[in-house]
């Protein structure tokens, strides 16, 4: 059912919308009330009110669990999650893996909750994807994750979203006003399609329900095709200013992310991976596109006048201390990403760590499984264990092994959510993310940062060594040309 008909029905479906609480979550919001019921997915849910019509559940994406509960009852879901700021107090993880968690997550509760579709925001994916940035391979993986459980996916891929409060438009916006001089690298002739926020809110309005748009990824853009040059120029101009430009043929994009970031303030988090993907054309693919979806109608100068204007406006409600207040990020998150062999599973990995765990570091440090899978870590002259893993059987398959980390003396006794470390297989690949999340440590943070974190991450990377080497050796597990070649890329 498409949403422009969800009025005229009697029982209006249910959409769970993630994101809520942010840049274009609560925009849409705002266009879907009235014409659904609303699951508004949140970090913080639990501090916003209930309505007639939206009702607010606090979801952390990275718990499966979590997630399973938060689509709990809906027929629909809009996801519109990025990770590329930093969710825990130390974070040790690149945005593509916390985003195909979040993904994979999301992917699985869809399933076995039984929703109809996902509508997903992504960004425009160049015709040539051998060499893609970092920001624009990790959307397309993620694209293929939420579509791995059989789920139909309707994909809206769109290029720069012109809007107050975004990522890349204030970035924009702050360099026109900021510069009255610009030396303007070679990217920044490259063509792009802006769109405005309210051409995106209506195209994925309009997907939510058509049936001919399942398992589709759509172009979309607004009516300019232009350079970057020339939406600064413009972005100026509604300023009321007339910045003195010149190209260069110097500046790379490595560079020029680093002296964006500083003029536009923005974090490099952000920042980075997005200026990264600049050297691609942004343009929307007449071929995919879709009538009523696609064509947006707001011009870039009507789009950024109208952003410039909202963001002046939120700047002062900033300013009188009405904005909200989120939570403080707490706990460590690290993630990384290894191969396993042909033929094996998340859960054979898991099982394999733990027992090489204690093998590599003799005699400073040994393991111990039992028969239930609860792993620990000792030091060879104490009796209480480094660290304790509890397998979690019943939340484990062979893709994705779970453990909590259930006690040790590296591990703090202050109240909060149990620290757990998982392995999960990335769907239709052999590479495995090993991901601890909400662990908190019982040393002193500063000496925590600065010994177990570091000795953790080095660990980790000895193992996805020590997995390759097996392989590039002839193991029994031995995958062939496209293993070694993969092997020797990391």
């Amino acid at each position: 059912m498409a949403m422009g008909e969800a009025a005229k029905d009697s029982k209006r479906p249910v959409i769970a919308l993630t994101g809520a609480s942010g840049y274009i979550g609560s925009s849409l919001l705002k266009r879907l009330e009235g014409k659904a019921k609303i699951v508004a997915l949140s970090r913080n849910g639990d501090q916003r009110e209930d309505s007639a019509a939206v009702s607010w559940r606090s979801c952390d994406l990275f718990s499966l669990q979590s997630a399973e509960e938060g689509l709990r009852g809906a027929d629909y879901a809009v996801y519109l999650v990025h990770s590329m700021m930093p969710s825990a107090r130390l974070t040790q993880a690149s945005f593509e893996d916390m985003d195909l968690i979040l993904a994979d997550n999301f992917a699985r509760a869809a399933k076995k909750n039984g929703i109809k579709q996902i509508v997903y925001l992504s960004g425009i994916i160049p015709e040539n994807t051998e060499n893609l940035s970092r920001h624009l391979k990790s959307r397309l993986e993620v694209e293929k994750v939420l579509g791995s459980y059989g789920v139909p996916v309707t994909t809206l891929r769109a290029g720069l979203i012109v809007g107050p409060q975004g990522s890349s438009f204030p970035i924009l916006s702050r360099l026109a006003s900021r510069l009255p001089v610009m030396l303007l690298p070679k990217w920044t002739r490259t063509n792009t399609q802006p769109i405005a926020l309210s051409d995106v809110l209506t195209a994925l309005c309009g997907c939510i329900g058509r049936e001919d748009l399942y398992t589709r990824a759509i172009d979309a853009g607004g009516p300019d095709v232009m350079t970057y040059k020339e939406m600064i120029v413009q972005t100026a101009e509604v300023m009321g200013k007339t910045p003195y430009t010149a190209d260069v043929p110097f500046l790379s994009v490595t560079l020029s992310r680093l002296w964006i970031s500083l003029i536009a303030q923005a974090p490099k988090e952000t920042a980075y991976p997005l200026i990264e993907s600049l050297i691609h054309p942004m343009t929307a693919d007449k071929e995919k596109m879709a009538a009523g979806i696609s064509y947006g109608r707001q011009t870039f100068k009507e789009a950024a006048a109208r952003a410039l204007e909202e963001e002046k406006g939120a700047e002062k409600k900033k300013n009188s201390g009405h904005s909200r207040k989120t939570s403080s990020f707490t706990g460590v998150r690290s993630v990384q990403r290894i191969l396993i062999p042909e033929g094996q599973t998340a859960d054979w990995a898991a099982a394999y760590y733990m027992q090489w765990l204690g093998s590599f570091a003799k005699p400073l440090l040994s393991s111990r499984t039992d028969a239930e899978r609860k792993a620990s870590v000792f030091l060879p002259f104490l009796k209480k264990p480094l660290l304790e893993m509890s397998y979690v059987k019943e939340r484990s398959t062979s893709d994705r092994a779970l453990y909590k980390i259930s006690g040790g003396m590296f591990v703090s006794r202050q109240e909060g959510p149990a620290g757990r470390i998982e392995f999960r297989q990335v769907p239709g690949t052999q590479e495995c993310i090993i991901a601890i999340h909400e662990y908190r440590p019982s040393l002193p943070w500063i000496i925590y940062k600065t010994t177990q974190a570091k000795i953790h991450l080095a660990v980790m990377n000895l193992f996805k060594k020590h997995l390759l080497k097996l392989m590039k050796k002839g193991h029994p597990y031995e995958q062939g040309q496209q293993v070694r070649k993969m092997a020797d890329e990391h």
